[in-house]
């Protein structure tokens, strides 16, 4: 039976050194997980303890396609304790997981053929929706001097849309109000859609993040609960669109997905109220990127961009290689960390570079360090 050409997408290297990583467990080695972008922690404890209770109550069924209302209604009020932005809940859409929401934004925004921007380095499975929905991916090679960010003079003149990341992956930077201003008004004056990828908000360092809805209403937000809130396995988030989209994206999210699970939904709702303990987080995240920038340096990886916000850090290791896939399978093999190779984020440039994740306890962080400054040493 023949496969589509809409199905040629291209792997997710990560979960290849996950799988390497697990293999290598397997056979008894203790492996350092630098390479994955997933708290370590669970979902938060009040998170938890609603879902247990709901249970008890009754079955869980279908929700509305849009989400629960309650939900919804607290997703709007985390706009206006964050950002001073008054969202009117009928805008948010609850999906499952971002991915959901890239999938019912990318199909309700564009037609087959369509040309969207994303800037290198950028998260991989932007690139592979876009081709398995018929759309063509355009790669924005984002300079160093930009923080490894797109900015209005690199965007190609016949876009019919814009994603943009900020904290980005693999980088962890951020884009200021400016500039995001100034890329949003690009998008503007050439009628060029924009979405704004906002899933590492909450976890930032010494400036917050600023949400796309704090400058226009006309663009696209994607957010979930997988990296602030730490409930990856959950597959939850959410999408606030403008409201003249709202019925448009309803009637494709209904027959595309339903509804996001309804015991993730009531779990989110808990989650909203884990300020206490998700802050904790932020603080084991804040040390270990401490640890980072200092082993790193330290082991020898200096060009680098320090993050902002998210819990990456991405080095250019063109001093050491010009094979970062191999160049991490050594470091696996050899220091038993497991690290991801930047060909997943940049197709022109990673072979060059490799994103280090410190979701991890401190623990593990002191002691990855360790062996990659060992390794290094050895090199």
């Amino acid at each position: 039976m023949k496969t589509s050409q809409r199905a040629q997408v291209d792997p997710f290297v990560v979960m290849d050194v996950m799988e390497a990583a697990r293999r290598a467990e397997e056979g008894g080695r203790h492996i350092i997980h630098m390479e994955v972008g997933q708290p370590a922690t669970g979902a938060p404890k009040v998170a938890r303890d609603r879902l247990a209770a709901a249970m008890e109550e009754g079955p869980l069924g279908y929700t509305v396609a849009l989400g629960l209302p309650e939900l919804r209604a607290g997703i709007a009020r985390l706009y206006a304790d964050w950002y001073g932005v008054d969202l009117d809940p009928a805008r948010v859409v609850v999906t499952s997981g971002s991915s959901a929401a890239f999938l019912l934004a990318f199909t309700a925004l564009f037609d087959t053929g369509a040309r969207v921007g994303l800037g290198a380095p950028g998260y991989p499975s932007y690139r592979q929706i876009l081709k398995a929905l018929a759309l063509t991916p355009v790669e924005i090679q984002a300079a160093k001097g930009n923080r490894l960010q797109p900015a209005p003079q690199d965007l190609p003149a016949d876009l019919d849309g814009l994603i943009v990341a900020s904290p980005g992956n693999p980088s962890g930077t951020m884009l200021d109000r400016d500039a995001l201003t100034a890329l949003i008004d690009a998008c503007a004056a050439r009628d060029v859609a924009f979405v704004s990828d906002e899933i590492y908000h909450g976890i930032h360092y010494e400036n917050r993040a600023v949400s796309a809805l704090e400058i226009t209403d006309d663009v696209y937000v994607i957010n979930s609960f997988s990296k602030y809130f730490s409930m990856t396995g959950w597959r939850i988030g959410w999408m606030v669109v403008p409201p003249d989209h709202v019925r448009t994206i309803e009637r494709l999210a209904q027959n595309m997905f339903i509804c996001a699970p309804h015991a993730a939904q009531i779990a989110a709702l808990g989650a909203l109220d884990a300020h206490d303990e998700l802050q904790g987080h932020l603080a084991t995240y804040t040390e270990n990127r401490r640890l980072m920038l200092e082993g790193l340096a330290e082991a020898g990886f200096v060009d680098l961009a320090p993050p902002d916000g998210a819990f990456y850090i991405y080095a250019d290791v063109s001093a050491f290689t010009d094979d970062s896939r191999a160049f991490a399978a050594r470091i696996l093999d050899e220091a038993g960390v497991a690290v991801t190779p930047g060909l997943d984020f940049d197709l022109e440039r990673g072979h060059h570079t490799l994103r280090f994740s410190y979701a991890r306890s401190s623990e593990d962080i002191r002691e990855g360090i360790r062996r990659l400054k060992a390794f290094m040493t050895q090199l």
